[in-house]
C-alpha cells in the first residue's frame, strides 16, 4: 500500500494532502460526526506524511493501536530496539510540528470569514491582519498541472497571492466545515472545485490546505 501511494504521489506536481471530510451545514449530523470520529485533522495528517514510512508505521501501530514493538519489528525489518527508536523519533518530530486549532468554532468562523472578505476585496493589509506571520499555504493539485504554487510560507507571500487571485476566485467560495473545523469550499455550476482546510491559532490563520485534486473532491466531499 505504501509503495502504491508513493507511486501515485510521484505522478502529481503539487503538495499531497489527505482527503477531507466536508459539510456545508452549520452543525454535524450523526453520520458526519461518525466520519469525523474516525478521521484525523488535516494538519496532523500532513505531519504524519512527512515521516519516513518505517517511522510512521512504528508510531501508529504502537502509540495508536498498542501493538508491541517485537511484533512491529518484522514489519519494518528492524530489531525491536531499533523499532522503539523509530517510534520515539517520530513522537519527537510530531511534538515539534503538530498544530492544534482554536477549539472555539465561532472564533474560527469569524477568522475564516475575515480572510474570505479580505480575499474577495483584494485587501492586502486586511489579509496581513488575519494571517499568522509564519502561515503556511499548501496546494494539492493531484496529477494535473496547475498554475498555483505547491507551497507558500509567510504572511507577505500568502497575502500577495490571496489579494491577487482572491477577487476572481473568492467569489466562488462559501464557508464550510472541513474535518470539523471552519474552512471553505469553492463551487461552480458543475459542483465543488476546491476545498480549503484552515487551521486557526490564537485568532489568526496559521495553515491553509487547498485541495484541487478532482478525485479527492469527488470522493470525500459531503455536499449539502
Amino acid at each position: 500500500m505504501l509503495r502504491s501511494r508513493k507511486s501515485r504521489r510521484e505522478s502529481q506536481t503539487g503538495t499531497w494532502l489527505p482527503e477531507p471530510v466536508v459539510s456545508t451545514d452549520a452543525i454535524l449530523d450523526p453520520e458526519q460526526a461518525s466520519l469525523l470520529a474516525d478521521s484525523v485533522g488535516l494538519a496532523l495528517l500532513v505531519v504524519l506524511e512527512s515521516l519516513e514510512p518505517a517511522e510512521r508505521l512504528a508510531f501508529v501501530l504502537h502509540d495508536m493501536f498498542a501493538v508491541p514493538f517485537d511484533e512491529i519489528a518484522p514489519i519494518v525489518d528492524r530489531t525491536p530496539a531499533a523499532t522503539r527508536q523509530l517510534a520515539s523519533r517520530a513522537r519527537r518530530r510530531l511534538r515539534g510540528t503538530a498544530t492544534t486549532p482554536d477549539a472555539d468554532l465561532p472564533t474560527q468562523r469569524r477568522v475564516v470569514d475575515a480572510f474570505l472578505t479580505a480575499s474577495r476585496a483584494g485587501d492586502f493589509e486586511a489579509l496581513l491582519e488575519v494571517l499568522d506571520p509564519e502561515v503556511v499555504l499548501r496546494v494539492d493539485t493531484g496529477p494535473r498541472t496547475w498554475l498555483a504554487p505547491a507551497l507558500l510560507t509567510g504572511a507577505i507571500d500568502v497575502a500577495e497571492h490571496a489579494s491577487t487571485h482572491g477577487p476572481r476566485f473568492a467569489t466562488l467560495c462559501e464557508p464550510a466545515l472541513v474535518n470539523g473545523a471552519a474552512g471553505i469550499i469553492a463551487r461552480t455550476r458543475g459542483g465543488v472545485v476546491a476545498v480549503v482546510g484552515m487551521t486557526v491559532i490564537d485568532g489568526r490563520v496559521a495553515e491553509i490546505d487547498l485541495i484541487l485534486d478532482p478525485d479527492k473532491l469527488a470522493g470525500s466531499t459531503i455536499d449539502r
